[in-house]
């Protein structure tokens, strides 16, 4: 009988470690697998106008110098600088540390010699010049086409600056996510032509979902996964912060409940005025400084459409919490 259950274990022990090695093999296997993401028919424009456009989504709402720059430059940006978006911020997750690319036009270490529409694609579908998906760490998938257009317009027109951008460090679990997670996003809804006009709620919903992604970070999420766990805009995820290892940030309900949300209590006056103060809590993740260069209109659409949300009662607590 003692001899039996030895067998036992050790077959179970070895049929454990054959599964485990078959699955670490899948991963290896497919974690740099390749899509066939359509390329939208998007052409850089010389239209200084166009050009414009684009840098104030630059710097403003899309805030891509905000991931395009290192956090030690965050400080630059709120001072209105616009230094070049050279790339090389750190994105330590979960799942191993991640580098933001260089996308100024050097042709050696940048976007120069990416084509416009292999620059689309990576914006609107999250599929890399190479057919590999990237992580999908930008949410411009429902960008407009003319703001589309507008962006990469802008990001041709800079003065190439050469940095080499180190490749990204996965972990085991990275790489996991990347084999059998991650896939270019796709939408049952065909991006607009042309953005919404405002000041109105139709310009902040567009804002608040496809430029400034406010979703994105005040929606509760699965530290993990990365889902979406909670209701759209209550609040309540928990961020590493850059300033304080030992704590994080909780972005709060932008729902207009009059007892846990401050868009339930705040005119649109107050609204506007606490985006033009910055950054207060430091080393948030939030990037005050490219929302405070939004125009009043585009921050009073942003108002309106979260006052046009159903209220939820979602208490988040303080902005700084220990982990």
């Amino acid at each position: 009988m003692r001899i039996t259950l030895r067998k036992f274990f050790f077959g179970a022990a070895l049929a454990a470690l054959l599964l485990a090695g078959g699955v670490v093999g899948a991963i290896q296997l497919r974690w740099k697998r390749t899509f066939d993401a359509p390329y939208p028919s998007i052409a850089a424009s010389t239209d200084p106008a166009i050009i414009e456009q684009g840098r104030y989504l630059a710097y403003g709402p899309a805030a891509c110098a905000y991931c395009h720059l290192p956090r030690e430059e965050w400080s630059t940006l709120a001072r209105g600088a616009m230094p070049p978006l050279t790339g090389h911020h750190l994105f330590r997750l979960p799942f191993g540390e991640l580098y933001s690319p260089n996308i100024t036009p050097d042709a050696e270490t940048g976007i120069g010699r990416r084509t416009d529409g292999e620059l689309a694609r990576v914006l609107r579908h999250n599929v890399r010049a190479d057919g590999r998906a990237a992580f999908p760490l930008m949410s411009y998938g429902q960008m407009s086409d003319a703001d589309l257009t507008a962006v990469i317009s802008f990001l041709r027109s800079q003065p190439p600056a050469r940095l080499a951008v180190p490749d990204h460090h996965l972990s085991m679990l990275g790489k996991a996510l990347m084999a059998f997670a991650i896939a270019p996003e796709t939408s049952a809804e065909p991006p607009q032509q042309v953005s919404p006009a405002g000041p109105g709620a139709a310009r902040g919903e567009y804002l608040a979902n496809s430029v400034s992604s406010c979703v994105e970070c005040h929606t509760d999420r699965d530290p993990r996964s990365g889902s979406f766990v909670g209701p759209k805009f209550a609040g309540g995820q928990r961020m590493d912060l850059a300033a304080d290892s030992t704590k994080v940030a909780v972005p709060p309900n932008l729902t207009p409940d009059p007892k846990t949300s401050p868009i339930g209590r705040w005119d649109e006056d107050v609204f506007v005025s606490r985006f033009r103060v910055g950054e207060t809590v430091a080393g948030t993740p939030m990037p005050w400084g490219a929302y405070a260069r939004m125009n009043d209109g585009d921050l009073r659409s942003v108002y309106r459409y979260l006052r046009s949300l159903p209220p939820v009662e979602h208490e988040t607590g303080a902005p700084l919490q220990e982990k």
